[in-house]
């Protein structure tokens, strides 16, 4: 085993210590899964190998597809007053297999959850985009909804 190989219980330790001290220096209630719409959540995304923020549709077809196309006419909005480097991807595959259509921010520089040294930046990353994010949503939900 390389030095920079972590066990799963050290893997575990690391993410949650993550996301406590998160929550502690950004402590606010996120929107996440409240959006009172089925299927459509939002997420913070790390791992040992990307960090990202996602706007997730994750119901049946029918569903995605009618959030998609709502999401699609406000495209040019997200993009231009809040969120440049959003990511449109229509078919989206989770590592499960599971097929749901995304709209995410990556964070454009290499991290990882097990290097606390990029911390710091991700979670000011996560801050700042999810607000940008919830600000859109909370002021074209009623157009999403609808």
């Amino acid at each position: 085993m390389t030095k920079n190989m972590f066990s799963k219980e050290e893997s575990r330790l690391l993410r949650q210590n993550f996301w406590i001290s998160f929550g502690k220096s950004f402590p606010r209630k996120w929107v996440l899964y409240d959006t009172k719409i089925k299927g459509f959540s939002f997420k913070f995304y790390f791992d040992t190998k990307k960090a990202l923020v996602a706007l997730d549709l994750e119901d049946d077809l029918e569903n995605r597809i009618t959030y998609w196309e709502k999401l699609q006419s406000l495209k040019s909005i997200l993009l231009d007053d809040y969120l440049p480097e959003a990511i449109f991807d229509e078919e989206h595959f989770l590592d499960n297999g599971k097929e749901i259509s995304r709209i995410y921010v990556p964070l454009e520089q290499k991290v990882s959850i097990h290097n606390k040294n990029s911390w710091r930046d991700v979670m000011e990353f996560f801050n700042e985009t999810m607000d940008k994010f919830e600000a859109f949503f909370e002021e074209y939900k009623d157009i999403i909804k609808d």
